[in-house]
């Protein structure tokens, strides 16, 4: 979203050669390999834990912390490694995040009219909410000294990160466009009619 919003500011003659189909499936198969390669250590490692608590997760999902909670062999290591991995991810996408947003305030305030400021402005405004809910609720989980202290207060966290935050994100993204809201106001004319309509055949 950053390179997409970076596209889309200071290259917006460009933006349709750039962004194709065939750079948007490359950024996306880069970010999922990415990911897989960032949780293959901590996870072959989280395969070898002794499980002699319980084996019941206090958890929405398997995730690091409430496995180590309940593992009674030595988690030193893995938790060190957990926090390299997060602290790794958290400095390169936040890298690409800044450059990306250095660009486009450079290019904001080259801007002549106030009114195409404030609309640029607006355009990234957007994608800054989902960074900060994204970036705040990761560095709470998992850039902590240990995993073994309070994973309940991790769980709300967690349900925002992977619940609340991709639920609003259609809404923050999508509602900003003209023809989605006619669209949206379109689809709530059509069903206040129907309704209307099937009233009268009932009555």
């Amino acid at each position: 979203m950053s390179f997409d919003r970076y596209v889309a500011i200071c290259k917006p003659l460009h933006y349709m050669t750039i962004m194709n189909n065939r750079v948007c499936n490359r950024l996306i198969i880069s970010c999922w390999m990415a990911g897989l390669l960032i949780i293959i250590p901590p996870l072959s490692l989280g395969l070898h834990l002794e499980i002699c608590d319980s084996n019941v997760i206090d958890h929405f999902f398997c995730d690091a912390t409430p496995l180590i909670k309940i593992a009674c062999s030595d988690t030193w290591f893995i938790e060190r490694m957990i926090l390299v991995c997060a602290v790794l991810t958290f400095i390169m996408t936040l890298v690409c995040v800044v450059l990306s947003y250095i660009y486009i305030i450079m290019t904001i305030l080259r801007l002549s009219s106030a009114q195409q400021k404030t609309k640029a402005f607006s355009t990234c405004s957007s994608h800054m909410i989902v960074v900060s809910i994204t970036y705040g609720s990761c560095i709470f989980i998992y850039i902590k000294p240990s995993a073994k202290e309070e994973v309940a207060l991790n769980k709300g966290v967690s349900l925002l990160i992977s619940s609340i935050s991709p639920m609003l994100n259609p809404f923050i993204y999508t509602l900003r466009n003209k023809q989605v809201k006619k669209a949206l106001n379109d689809s709530i004319k059509r069903l206040a009619f129907f309704l209307k309509k099937r009233k009268k055949v009932v009555d």
